[in-house]
């Protein structure tokens, strides 16, 4: 059976030797990964098998991690990651959606091959993948054992890209480029908002004549009209009419690794105001943008953002970038750093964030947004398309 590896084992070897370190520093013996995108990481696994409980196992005595899914998605684990045979772990169907029985008393029985029935077991608690009943079911089935909090252990190491996933990004962006044109293309008064999001989902599945895409983390967000203040919105099967915003965001995917980039368009004769509005948030998502550079903190690329803002009587209290990597439903924000007013994470080489500077401010929203990477001494755009108001 071919293998479907997208990085060299080497590159794999030095993802595993830094989470080590990390568990050796903490003092755990074994980490139990719950998270997709920590399992892909680490092992290469992709699958949309994550809606039954899947694990992947790192002891710090054992040379590659066990990967854990339910016995039918082993054939997954083969295909798409480096591991031998015997770190495919399959549990019967017996345990899928069982009131019966629980999968992770098969992850359990693992931990206990692994000689880890006394040891110190780092877990996933804030994941989205990481319930109360399993959590229960663990502690039950391995009562010797002292249970970590190991959240985001994984997630900061990924937090810094190597040149290899840089490629993927860039990518990427390339795909969500396609992906923003094709909706500005096909936005016309008349046509239903799900035609544009079907659109949308066409180019970013479809991607570059050189790549295709694949599905991403996140649904399309179109925000239109009166929808246009809020946020997360979809869409609904009205034509679009004429004098209307559009603030959309749409994704990127290459093999797992994603962007998310967000534009407006206006449909009609914008008002002054609006397109000073648009002015201003242009002008401050440049400011934030310039202000990149390893060794500066997120508050400070915050704070010279917001110095815009303030110059023109304009307040924002959320914040203004996540960062961006492999993503799996429901999210591709990887919970650590965030662009904000408080944050003193320090920018790296490598790092990757989306600078969601969106403003929504009273009867008034506008949506121009940017991917972009940490370089060695500035900051690498992900996306090429400009950074414009859209008016048709």
């Amino acid at each position: 059976m071919e293998r479907i590896l997208h990085f060299e084992r080497a590159e794999y070897a030095t993802r595993l030797a830094a989470v080590k370190a990390e568990m050796s520093k903490r003092g755990l013996d074994i980490l139990l990964i719950s998270e997709p995108p920590n399992q892909n990481y680490l092992t290469g696994y992709d699958a949309y098998s994550f809606y039954t409980p899947q694990m992947a196992i790192v002891a710090l005595d054992r040379h590659e991690p066990i990967m854990i899914t339910r016995g039918m998605d082993a054939t997954s684990s083969k295909i798409t990651t480096y591991l031998s045979d015997d770190s495919i772990r399959g549990f019967p169907d017996s345990y899928v959606n069982s009131t019966e029985r629980s999968a992770y008393e098969y992850v359990a029985k693992i931990v206990q091959e692994l000689g880890g029935e006394t040891a110190v077991i780092g877990v996933e608690m804030g994941g989205y993948y990481y319930s109360a009943r399993a959590h229960a079911d663990l502690v039950k089935a391995l009562p010797q054992a002292r249970f970590e909090d190991a959240d985001l252990l994984v997630n900061w190491i990924r937090l810094v890209k190597s040149p290899a996933e840089l490629v993927f990004m860039r990518q990427a962006g390339l795909i969500g480029d396609a992906v923003i044109n094709r909706v500005t293309e096909t936005a016309e008064p008349g046509v239903r908002e799900c035609d544009l999001a079907a659109a949308a989902y066409h180019q970013e599945i479809s991607g570059t004549p050189e790549f295709g895409g694949t599905y991403n983390s996140s649904v399309v967000h179109l925000c239109i009209g009166e929808r246009a203040l809020a946020p997360h919105s979809t869409w609904t099967d009205k034509p679009l009419s004429n004098n209307t915003v559009i603030n959309f965001e749409v994704h990127g995917t290459r093999r797992r690794y994603q962007i998310n980039v967000s534009r407006t368009v206006y449909l009609g004769k914008p008002s002054t105001d609006y397109v000073k509005l648009a002015d201003i948030a242009i002008e401050a998502l440049n400011a934030g943008l310039d202000s990149v550079r390893p060794g500066q903190a997120c508050s400070e690329v915050f704070e010279a953002f917001h110095k815009v803002l303030s110059r023109n009587g304009i307040e924002k209290d959320q914040r203004i970038g996540y960062p961006l990597g492999i993503g799996y439903p429901p999210t591709v924000a990887e919970r650590t750093a965030s662009i904000r007013r408080e944050e003193k994470t320090v920018l790296q080489p490598g790092m990757c964030f989306h600078m969601m500077t969106g403003l929504w401010l009273g009867d008034q929203s506008v949506t121009i947004t940017q991917p972009f990477a940490v370089t060695e001494t500035r900051y690498e755009p992900l996306t090429r398309t400009p950074r414009t108001l859209v008016v048709k």
